[in-house]
């Protein structure tokens, strides 16, 4: 494995690992914590060194002064509320501890439900004990092992608008391990996105999404139509590209002559029934209808236009646009919204 990122304070301080899994995201967060060693390499936080392989260096977990949350929270069952967060400050029973625990229930809008077991809440009140408990601690550091999985679908929506919320109200940094791309858009602030056990890029949030470095990454970010293709012209910073049969504009700042991979993101195509000519700052294809796949509240849908392109649409577009297998309609997309990787 390989794996080379910054963490940042302030602004950008909530840090996604993101990937499939098996791509080594927990295995990172591990190391942080001071519960694996790398073989080679080493890890620095402040001026403090935490692990040196060169220097035979390794900081025990204990002495990081770093909070971990795992995907199960590892709440104490037999402990109420109050009690598993008292456990968190090792706390010795003074006035000055219990004012502490009873501040943190406030922060975590849990101070009615002090004195209930685990067993008695819900996954997203678990999961604001756990957090409670790791700040008891006062941690230099978070680290967050898929803080959702745990969570049923209908509380996951609120839940990362809560937990970005407070990991944005505290002056502490943290890391968050996902392999679920709605997770790292709502609740990070950048994103390092693994594959192959290595680190393939490293932004913020919505440079990432939108500009994937390379096909691996714009295939684990979803981005649904990855085509080969070669700039065949180039003016006033707009490229023409020739993707299968069709012709593509885009943003480039390179050179005629340069094979590319062309990244269209499905929810940037728009499908319309009107078959007019496009403009230079959009694209504009009339193609085939091959698939329509029916995904919850959404459609995908599939479009031969000289090239595969994948769109999105809510189920009453596609009713009002009558979109059906086989049948003719004009995709379009913003130049600035296709987005060119050298091949």
């Amino acid at each position: 494995m390989q794996a080379d990122f910054e963490l940042e304070s302030g602004g950008g301080r909530i840090m996604a690992l993101f990937g499939p899994s098996g791509s080594g995201k927990t295995t990172i967060l591990r190391c942080l914590a001071g519960l694996e060693r790398p073989q080679h390499g080493f890890i620095r936080f402040d001026a403090e060194t935490w692990f040196d392989s060169e220097k035979n260096v390794h900081v025990p977990p204990q002495q990081r002064q770093l909070g971990y949350v795992s995907q199960e929270y590892g709440l104490f069952p037999h402990l109420t509320v109050e009690q598993n967060i008292r456990f968190g400050m090792q706390a010795d029973g003074s006035a000055d501890s219990s004012r502490r625990v009873d501040e943190l229930l406030e922060r975590v809008h849990l101070a009615a439900m002090a004195g209930r077991l685990p067993s008695e809440l819900s996954g997203g009140e678990r999961q604001r004990v756990a957090l409670a408990r790791v700040l008891a601690r006062n941690p230099r550091l978070i680290l967050l092992d898929e803080p959702l999985a745990a969570l049923d679908l209908p509380l996951r929506d609120p839940m990362r608008h809560e937990l970005r919320t407070f990991l944005r109200s505290i002056d502490v940094p943290s890391v968050i391990v996902t392999h679920d791309r709605v997770d790292a858009l709502a609740i990070a602030d950048r994103i390092s996105v693994l594959s192959g056990g290595r680190i393939r890029q490293v932004g913020s949030v919505h440079e990432v999404f939108s500009r994937p470095a390379d096909v691996t990454v714009a295939a684990s970010v979803g981005v649904e139509t990855v085509v080969p293709g070669e700039v065949i012209g180039l003016a006033d910073g707009v490229a023409t590209v020739r993707a299968g049969d069709s012709q593509v504009r885009a943003v480039y700042a390179g050179s005629v002559g340069t094979p590319v991979f062309v990244c269209i993101r499905a929810e940037d195509v728009t499908l319309e029934s009107s078959l007019h000519e496009g403009t230079s700052a959009r694209n504009r294809w009339i193609g085939r209808v091959t698939s329509v796949q029916h995904e919850g509240a959404v459609v995908r849908v599939t479009i031969d236009c000289g090239f595969s392109l994948t769109a999105l649409l809510t189920r009453p577009a596609q009713e009002e646009l009558r979109v059906a297998t086989g049948e003719t309609i004009a995709a379009v997309v913003k130049a600035t919204a296709v987005h060119l990787i050298a091949r």
